[in-house]
């Protein structure tokens, strides 16, 4: 049986590859589940577009665009929306390049049902859940250092 967030992530994908051509990446524990099997429990769905949707003009177009589809902006500097009691956060792929060295050139592209989006693999979420551990904004504010240390052990097991 598919997860409901994933469904709810190729959903969301699917409004991203028809009307900004955008092949988003699914990440976070979201992305992690769906390579494991795991149930990681995410809390949220975890998706990297680009940067120039972030900004300016196009992240006022992306906002418009989502909330005609039925998603409210919930935090504007977290990129944040909800919909059907899912928060939706979006960040840049680019930042995928400091923050873990991974380029966004050497990311898978898959297909699902039509819908293109993009996913790291074992040892890109080995190298970013490692990078997480040194990221003291996360580990001292969001309390994530348990978490991310137990995603290290699963990735590790399924090598």
């Amino acid at each position: 049986m598919e997860n409901i967030k994933f469904t709810k992530f190729l959903q969301n994908a699917q409004l991203l590859n028809n009307h900004f051509r955008i092949i988003p990446l699914i990440y976070g524990s979201l992305g992690l589940e769906e390579i494991t099997s795991e149930d990681l429990n995410s809390d949220d769905i975890d998706i990297l577009i680009p940067m120039e949707f972030l900004t300016g003009e196009r992240w006022l177009e992306l906002i418009e665009f989502l909330e005609s589809q039925g998603y409210t902006l919930i935090d504007e500097h977290e990129h944040k929306f909800i919909k059907d009691d899912t928060e939706y956060a979006y960040a840049s792929i680019e930042n995928l390049k400091s923050f873990a060295d991974i380029d966004p050139k050497d990311i898978g592209i898959y297909e699902r049902k039509g819908i293109r989006f993009k996913q790291l693999s074992l040892n890109q979420y080995l190298i970013v859940y490692q990078k997480s551990l040194e990221d003291e904004y996360r580990v001292n504010v969001f309390k994530k250092k348990e978490q991310d240390e137990e995603k290290i052990s699963i990735i590790k097991s399924k090598m």
